[in-house]
């Protein structure tokens, strides 16, 4: 049965292999070199003392997470945070994503967030598709923008305002 409850350090390790799938194979995250669970608990901590953080279980197995971050670090942008969420590649499509998404976009709601940005490799039509249907709109495509696997890539910006 499916339980999400708040990240803390100790998920660091299973975050950091659910992590390390999408580094190595995919070009959804820009990052090219894998965390391990000590690189992963000094990213997470100050995201988890600042904002909301879930981990999605399948029994006692983490199969999914997410977290609001700092969007830009300028004092003005304070009440924007950018969203995160990643998959076990095995429990995509299954509906976690979907109730991972819903707490965050709750608990952000709860602590005064205006609005929420999702910065979306594209074309990524499976994570287009999902923002789209937690209520995300796109409003910035950045092209060339990256560079993994030897390819540039583009980015698009998707929004969901919350107040």
């Amino acid at each position: 049965m499916m339980e999400i409850r708040p990240m803390n350090m100790t998920d660091a390790e299973a975050i950091a292999g659910i992590y390390s799938y999408y580094t190595e194979h995919t070009v959804i995250t820009f990052d090219t070199e894998k965390y391990d669970r000590t690189a992963m608990q000094k990213k997470l901590a100050p995201i988890v003392e600042k904002y909301p953080a879930f981990v999605c279980l399948e029994g006692d197995n983490i199969v999914g997470y997410c977290y609001a971050h700092e969007w830009k670090e300028k004092p003005a942008y304070r009440h924007t945070a950018e969203v995160t969420i990643y998959l076990h590649p095995a429990h995509t499509r299954q509906g976690y994503g979907a109730h991972l998404m819903q707490h965050l976009i709750k608990a952000c709601r709860a602590q005064g967030l205006h609005n929420l940005i999702a910065c979306i490799t594209w074309p990524n039509e499976n994570s287009t598709a999902f923002h789209e249907k937690m209520g995300f709109r796109q409003v910035s495509h950045f092209k060339g923008v990256g560079f993994k696997f030897g390819r540039r890539l583009d980015v698009a910006d998707y929004e969901l305002t919350l107040q």
